[in-house]
């Protein structure tokens, strides 16, 4: 008795790749680089960031660069 063979179909042998990604798979990490951007921009919004000097240093000399 001889099994049967089967073969690839046709879409398959193209090499193309459908995904579709969720709206939330671009949303939340824009979300997040947007919040650490503005962070980032505006340090006395980082209320952790006040304990240590050159952190903050630093965060306002990035804002000084960006501001020009």
């Amino acid at each position: 008795m001889s099994a049967p063979t089967y073969s690839r179909p046709h879409h398959a042998i193209r090499g193309r790749i459908a995904t579709r990604l969720p709206w939330w798979a671009l949303a939340l990490p824009t979300l997040a680089f947007i919040t650490l951007l503005a962070l980032i921009l505006n340090p006395a919004d980082a209320h952790a960031a006040g304990g240590a000097p050159a952190i903050s240093q630093v965060l306002e000399r990035l804002e000084q660069l960006i501001a020009r």
